[in-house]
């Protein structure tokens, strides 16, 4: 393993320990130090084609980690931390696409229930949080289905890309709208107990895989 992912897992742990404990005052300082790791170490990784994506994803979401620490300040610092994370996620789809890949036709069936899977997610997610976005609904909208989008594309990459690199980005990509989906209920919705360690714990795990 990559020392430099080593290093991401013990920041992560000691940084996660700390929300855990009750010490997000403390916690706050070491937030911009994680994805730093993940960057390095994917820069420092053998050549492949579609190395450039991975880490402009990984660049842009370190940036709207930085701008989100700020979004107790004001609406905009929300929006902009949501923009950076939206060309992150595009970035992501981009990168997907370009693996290679031979669809399974075999796969079609369990495909099309992913995508109607997600769909569900999307329509009953933008349903319970609607009516509490305010003037939020066209960008948490566009969000919403980007970020649906990126999963729907690891999904058919599940069926055609080499084990196990196909479960794990899998996984990845379900840990993200996880931790999406729970800070979009805590924020707009209904509080949530211990949402701040189960966003980043979720969010962590899915930049790792």
């Amino acid at each position: 393993m990559n020392s430099f992912l080593k290093y991401f897992l013990v920041v992560s742990f000691f940084y996660l320990s700390l929300i855990l404990v009750g010490q997000e005052n403390v916690a706050w300082y070491f937030k911009p130090l994680l994805l730093p790791f993940l960057i390095i170490a994917t820069y420092e990784s053998k050549p492949f084609e579609s190395k450039k994506w991975l880490l402009l994803g990984l660049f842009f979401s370190w940036i709207g980690d930085i701008i989100l620490m700020f979004a107790d300040k004001g609406e905009l610092y929300f929006i902009f931390g949501l923009l950076s994370f939206l060309v992150a996620h595009l970035l992501f789809i981009v990168l997907f696409l370009k693996q290679n890949s031979v669809f399974n036709s075999r796969k079609t069936t369990l495909f099309g229930i992913g995508i109607l899977a997600v769909l569900a997610y999307l329509i009953s997610m933008l349903w319970l949080l609607f009516p509490m976005l305010g003037d939020l609904k066209a960008p948490v909208s566009i969000y919403a289905a980007t970020i649906s989008v990126m999963l729907i594309v690891a999904i058919k990459g599940y069926f055609s890309w080499q084990k196990p690199t196909n479960a794990v980005i899998l996984i990845g990509a379900i840990f993200f709208v996880t931790s999406d989906s729970i800070l979009a209920i805590n924020k707009f919705y209904s509080p949530l107990p211990s949402a701040s360690f189960l966003i980043m714990f979720t969010y962590s795990v899915a930049q790792y895989l």
